[in-house]
């Protein structure tokens, strides 16, 4: 094995162990989290106050979820282990909101396929200006009848079986999974993808937010570095800050 090739290998196991301890880290919190919110937090006076930040808290696991699923789908979590990439992503996806992990997937290249046109499934062509709009066709277009499903039995059986306060679940749980909806949609696709008068400056059709990196890894777990992303998909969320643009 050649110089260059060790210095690569080592670099790829390196990117395994950093994605691998942080999708661990992502998964652990968000499992904890959820299991205080719908089972343990009491709505006493301190329980009210501190609701709104178990709510935040999860709001952004959720996009953390979400964000290692991502980069299962790239091959970046793991590079060159699939299996373990596609095991980790529809784990993630399952806990977010029972979403397909093959069904996404498949979306996702057709969105660096086509990125900003009719042919993108994450883009509103009708109306790519409008926040809301495009919100709710993107809402729709991904919210089918397995993440519905999956939903409704496991609230039933929170509910119903092991007696779970129903504000809990509502309030600590399917409020911060919708909002997340929101965040990730609107640091992640809205605003890296809107049309604004001075374009884009390539055929990605995608812009960077510029944030300084704790604001970057608050919204959107550095996903709001868009054009890197793009131009250079094989690389995982964490290291997007440390990618120069082409």
């Amino acid at each position: 094995m050649t110089t260059q090739a060790q210095t690569r290998s080592r670099g790829r196991i390196g990117q395994s162990a950093i994605g691998l301890t942080l999708a661990a880290a992502i998964v652990s919190a968000w499992l904890c989290g959820h299991v205080y919110a719908v089972f343990f937090h009491r709505w006493t006076p301190a329980g009210i106050i501190a609701a709104p930040f178990v709510m935040a808290l999860q709001c952004w696991l959720s996009v953390g979820l979400f964000i290692v699923a991502h980069d299962a789908m790239h091959g970046s979590l793991v590079p060159f282990h699939p299996l373990v990439n596609r095991t980790i992503g529809r784990l993630c996806l399952i806990l977010y909101a029972g979403f397909s992990y093959d069904r996404l997937i498949t979306k996702h290249f057709d969105h660096h396929r086509h990125p900003g046109t009719a042919l993108d499934p994450d883009y509103n062509a009708e109306d790519p200006e409008h926040f809301w709009g495009w919100y709710v066709a993107f809402f729709r277009r991904y919210f089918g009848w397995q993440p519905f499903l999956t939903i409704n039995v496991v609230t039933w059986l929170y509910w119903g079986l092991f007696g779970a306060n129903l504000a809990n679940i509502l309030l600590l749980w399917a409020v911060p999974a919708i909002l997340s909806s929101v965040q990730l949609f609107y640091f992640g696709t809205y605003l890296p993808h809107r049309r604004e008068e001075d374009g884009f400056v390539d055929g990605h059709n995608a812009r960077s937010s510029g944030y300084p990196w704790l604001l970057s890894l608050l919204t959107c777990f550095h996903f709001g570095h868009h054009h890197e992303h793009h131009a250079a998909p094989h690389v995982p969320w964490w290291q997007l800050p440390h990618t120069p643009l082409r």
